[in-house]
């Protein structure tokens, strides 16, 4: 993460510096398909409400602009194309920060199983429905196993890097990277450390995923609204399962389910988490994940491992894990839902 503080040092020198103000503002702007809304106590702080925007949306940018498979003109997008890219600094810790959790989870968490999440139309192109053939010619071109683990030692004096060098086989398909399990949470990693660099003690970070340390105009720890994972509850805080209360220590609260992006075909319900070692969408009861850890990346990336392995090995997953909480919802036989929390939640 060396080079992500790096940046925001670069950024922070852009922004001239003001009176002093106080109380709490809320920041909101348009981010990566969606919305975003910051809310932070500027006691203390030396820049105004209005250069911190455009610092929060710098930030948002390099990001969109390194990492975004949606945006055409992203190094991702460049490099999953199959170009010669000069990487930035982002581009290289993301993929080394992809392949820890390749090995951490086994395969689980997979960055560059782009291939099989865009067959079932989860990814960067549209599809739905493909045969048992085109799900094995997908898994077969993808995988992290496939490719170098330190891409950084192959960037070219040029300061280019080409797809073809990273695979380990020279006759295996290029690699198409999807950051999706990881990325939204970088995020807001990314914009909460660019605000604790400008002094703000107190914070709510939430870009889809959500990062929150210190406590609310009201002065007590931040609470986060827990949807109720069903089908059609698009709206977030529309239908809420139960909240979830913060200590006031810095952490990251993501939630994934199975419940807003899906298709049904034949009365069967086919969910965006797919198990990219399979190539099958997982299907184990398991409608939603919501994990607090110490950043939001960590978070993301353990909710989506939860939905994939299942509630049984999610339960045993969390409780091995210091400084972890967790809440899992899980279908039941009698079409109800079993709550399960950890201790700590």
């Amino acid at each position: 993460m060396k080079r992500i503080f790096t940046i925001l040092t670069i950024l922070l020198l852009l922004i001239p510096s003001c009176r002093r103000n106080t109380g709490y503002v809320m920041i909101q702007g348009y981010a990566q398909g969606g919305t975003y809304t910051v809310k932070l106590n500027m006691d203390g702080v030396a820049v105004s409400p209005e250069k911190i925007r455009e610092g929060i949306d710098s930030v948002l940018t390099l990001i969109d602009t390194t990492l975004s498979g949606y945006n055409k003109g992203s190094i991702l997008s460049a490099f999953n194309r199959g170009e010669k890219v000069r990487p930035n600094p982002l581009f290289l810790d993301m993929y080394s920060l992809a392949y820890s959790w390749y090995e951490r989870t086994e395969g689980a968490i997979d960055c560059a199983a782009g291939p099989v999440f865009d067959l079932w139309g989860f990814g960067f192109k549209s599809g739905e429905m493909p045969s048992d053939e085109d799900v094995r010619s997908a898994v077969a071109s993808s995988g992290m196993g496939r490719l170098s683990k330190d891409i950084s030692s192959l960037v070219g004096e040029d300061g280019f890097l080409n797809p073809s060098d990273i695979v380990l086989s020279g006759d295996a398909a290029l690699p198409v990277l999807n950051y999706n399990a990881i990325a939204q949470g970088l995020s807001a990693d990314m914009v909460a450390a660019y605000l604790s660099k400008l002094g703000v003690k107190d914070m709510l970070v939430d870009i889809g995923e959500i990062f929150c340390k210190g406590v609310n105009p009201d002065g007590r720890p931040w609470s986060v609204g827990i949807d109720r994972p069903v089908d059609g509850n698009n709206s977030p805080g529309a239908d809420l399962e139960g909240v979830w209360r913060s200590k006031g220590t810095p952490c990251g609260i993501v939630t994934s389910g199975n419940y807003r992006k899906f298709y049904v075909r034949d009365g069967r319900k086919y969910a965006h988490t797919i198990d990219p070692r399979t190539g099958y969408p997982a299907d184990n009861g398991l409608l939603s994940a919501t994990v607090v850890s110490s950043d939001a990346a960590s978070s993301d990336a353990l909710a989506t491992f939860c939905m994939v392995i299942g509630p049984d090995s999610a339960k045993d997953l969390i409780l091995s894990l210091p400084d972890v909480e967790a809440c899992l919802i899980t279908s039941t036989q009698s079409d109800s839902m079993s709550v399960w929390s950890s201790p700590g939640f």
